[in-house]
């Protein structure tokens, strides 16, 4: 017995065939925030593979509350959370292939990267409902199970969607009304993180192991505050003329325009603006040339921030900017273009 794993392979459901089996899968996980480092950190403890990890942000004094792999010299460096993740997760199991990909999740990168590395799982711990049901039509598309989590406040919900086997969020969504809530609004406190996560990984030690009978099959919500919890059947809310799940799927979120998108990060008065295509900078002559324009620019390796008064503008290698202190998609379009062109 591998004594790294001893006391999980003592636990009859996993045993010694099913850390074999954990061994042998490969995760990918999307968004490298506080869902994002405790799912990470679990999966790596308990010995996976391979874990993917995908973020586009990096690591801010405002995540150190609860996105449990940062340290303060990572917020002060301004490190991908991808790259930081990775970097942490070697530390603590240097056996599990870990390769962390700087950018958005977007369907086209999604699915590229889903179609060529076919991974046995996917697991969210994305902050935005685009990104999940980019994620839902790739997971369906390609039959790999997808682990569904979300939080704010101190309210969470998760649920294992199964593709052949159970609805998809598509369906679900056509049930549930979305709340109005966001972690921007409410807050987020650390324990109901940590709930999410532990429902998340305990259905990906299930998936990873292949034990499908002893998936939950319910759609988990809880609220650690108010006392709250519910475990609810959603078999119901299939539906057949379904564009991801059913008789004959279109899967619309692949749809790639190549057009320029926009975000509103949650939780900051930050934007993301992608540009159409791919851009490749030079982040080094980047910063040398803000710099000869009178600004003050800082760089590592991953992106280059500029301060612009009360704004800030960070970009990335391959053109991804994020300008921080509006919330206003077209005032972060005009910072955007003004700079970069």
């Amino acid at each position: 017995m591998n004594e790294r794993y001893s006391r999980q392979q003592l636990f009859a459901s996993i045993g010694e065939e099913g850390q074999k089996k954990i061994r042998e899968k490969h995760v990918v996980l999307i968004g490298a925030g506080a869902l994002g480092t405790g799912n990470a950190e679990a999966l790596v403890r308990a010995g996976v593979g391979k874990l993917t990890i995908i973020d586009r942000d990096y690591v801010e004094w405002s995540n150190l509350q609860r996105q449990q792999l940062y340290s303060e010299a990572d917020a002060q460096e301004r490190l991908p959370k991808a790259i930081a993740a990775k970097r942490r997760l070697e530390q603590v199991n240097s056996e599990v292939n870990i390769e962390a990909i700087v950018g958005d999740a977007g369907a086209q990168e999604l699915e590229m990267l889903v179609a060529e590395q076919r991974p046995h799982l996917l697991i969210d711990a994305t902050d935005n409902f685009d990104a999940r049901m980019v994620m839902n039509d790739v997971a369906y598309k390609y039959r790999i199970p997808w682990i569904y989590g979300a939080c704010v406040g101190s309210y969470g919900l998760s649920y294992a969607f199964i593709p052949g086997r159970t609805p998809c969020l598509y369906c679900l969504l056509e049930t549930v009304p979305q709340g109005g809530l966001t972690c921007d609004t409410a807050g987020i406190i650390s324990p109901a993180v940590q709930m999410v996560v532990s429902y998340q990984t305990a259905e990906a030690l299930k998936i990873l192991v292949e034990d499908w009978a002893a998936l939950r099959g319910k759609l988990v919500s809880f609220d650690l505050w108010t006392n709250e919890y519910a475990a609810i059947r959603i078999d119901a809310v299939k539906r057949d003329e379904c564009p991801t799940c059913g008789h004959h799927p279109s899967y619309p979120f692949l749809s790639y325009e190549q057009q320029t998108k926009t975000a509103v990060l949650c939780g900051r008065d930050s934007v993301q603006i992608r540009p159409p295509g791919r851009r490749e900078y030079d982040l080094d002559e980047l910063a040398a040339l803000f710099r000869r324009q009178g600004l003050q620019a800082e760089a590592n390796p991953y992106l280059v921030s500029v301060s612009l008064g009360d704004k800030r503008l960070v970009v990335f290698g391959d053109g991804r900017a994020l300008v921080h202190g509006t919330k206003d998609v077209q005032e972060a379009k005009t910072i955007y273009y003004r700079y970069l062109g």
